[in-house]
């Protein structure tokens, strides 16, 4: 009961400093909430820009490519000496075929793990594109366009004509957008596309796509993997790539380890395709962490400096509390309550006006590749940033707490 009634006076008193304290009070809240709110905004960003950049390269990039790497050239003869120089035969020994031997063979022994969801071999044609006068630099990809689309959803990128059509006419064809328009061709119309064998075929316009990647639109097409072999003068097992998609992509990495040592080929994860950007991601992320992070915690040393101040102010109330039997954690709790309600406070208003900047932000429209600005609701970014308000503001409550907890009774009556 005591322990109770003890509770209850600590909780009044907490409040009593808060309600007598509304300026101060109001000041240190305002920061808790900016600082939540500029922390969960900044990082629910960054998760945006993460996931429009991972939608970017998976538009034509599987999370694991398998294929046949170039060998760089080994000393004709090796030598043990250091301080004498190997003999290398030629800078580089490029393959004669970039083939992948036997790849039904490997299409299924990929299959079979059970982390793969979609296996689907690639032939890689660099063409020009030829309409009338036109002449247009490119690269098609031979696929089976219904596993494809599993990969890359051709589909939802489709705005002329059927995807499916390239199964139906056998000389059928996907053109990206900005090919298209270059071309000044539609679907339906007869374009020649050749290849860097020098070999000529007329294909039908079977549909148009757009990727939201310019660069992609005006260079990328998709033809039958029975097309592509006939262009590169090849038979009907030439492949040479085998694209593979995993159920966690972050995970590429290591299964690309294990899929090397399994099929004998290179196995290359998306990030170390894609180095560059992932490295800006990173670099992004590391900022703006770093930036909110420091928000946060000016944040709290507001709410530090505010209750020292109620502490140097109030240490005659201290005093006679301590000296009526209040014992040092009593103190402490006092105050740590006061900086948890200020934090409390700040934390819920912090993440209504998150919520209206995530929200007011996704409504601006930057056109081009991008479209709508890149910014997500995240529910575990919001979680994450109350409680870890949440915590700087215990701690920034609890540190000024042990001092108030030190007060002498005595010494501060003789004074």
């Amino acid at each position: 009961m005591r322990d109770q009634y003890k509770h209850n006076i600590d909780t009044d008193i907490s409040i009593t400093y808060i309600v007598t304290s509304k300026r101060l009070t109001l000041i240190a809240s305002l920061g808790v909430t900016i600082g939540i709110a500029i922390f969960i905004f900044m990082n629910c960003m960054t998760a945006g820009f993460t996931q429009k950049s991972n939608a970017m390269i998976f538009n034509n990039t599987p999370h694991i490519r398998v294929y046949e790497e170039d060998q760089i050239s080994k000393p004709l003869f090796k030598n043990n000496d250091t301080n004498m120089l190997n003999l290398i035969s030629n800078p580089k020994i490029v393959p004669r075929s970039n083939r992948i031997i036997d790849p039904e063979r490997i299409v299924a022994l990929l299959k079979s793990q059970p982390e793969v969801t979609v296996v689907t071999p690639q032939i890689a044609v660099n063409i020009f594109y030829n309409s009338g006068m036109s002449l247009i630099t490119g690269n098609a990809s031979g696929v089976g366009i219904m596993e494809a689309d599993q990969m890359f959803a051709i589909r939802s990128t489709m705005v002329e004509g059927k995807m499916e059509d390239l199964e139906v006419f056998p000389n059928g064809i996907l053109l990206g957008v900005g090919v298209a328009s270059k071309m000044n061709v539609k679907t339906g119309d007869n374009i020649s596309i050749t290849s860097s064998r020098n070999i000529t075929k007329v294909m039908k316009v079977a549909g148009l796509f757009k990727t939201k990647n310019s660069l992609t639109d005006k260079t990328k097409s998709y033809i039958s993997i029975h097309s592509a072999q006939q262009l590169m003068r090849e038979g009907a097992s030439y492949v040479t790539d085998i694209n593979v998609d995993v159920v966690d992509f972050n995970k590429a990495a290591d299964y690309s380890t294990r899929f090397s040592a399994l099929t004998g080929y290179k196995a290359e994860d998306w990030k170390a395709a894609n180095e560059t950007l992932v490295s800006a991601a990173n670099m992004r992320s590391v900022l703006v962490s770093a930036i909110s992070l420091s928000i946060l915690l000016v944040a709290g040393f507001g709410i530090y400096n505010i209750l020292n101040m109620t502490i140097s102010q109030k240490i005659n109330d201290i005093a006679i509390l301590k000296a009526m039997g209040f014992q040092s954690s009593d103190v402490i709790r006092i105050f740590v309550l006061q900086g948890a309600l200020i934090g409390l406070m700040g934390i819920l208003a912090g993440l209504l006006l998150a919520i209206l900047l995530v929200f007011l932000t996704s409504r601006i429209y930057l056109g081009g590749d991008i479209g709508y600005f890149p910014i997500v609701f995240d529910t575990y970014i919001f979680i994450k940033g109350s409680l870890f308000g949440l915590f700087i503001t215990l701690l920034a409550g609890y540190l000024p707490a042990r001092k108030a907890a030190n007060v002498d009774p005595v010494s501060i009556f003789r004074k």
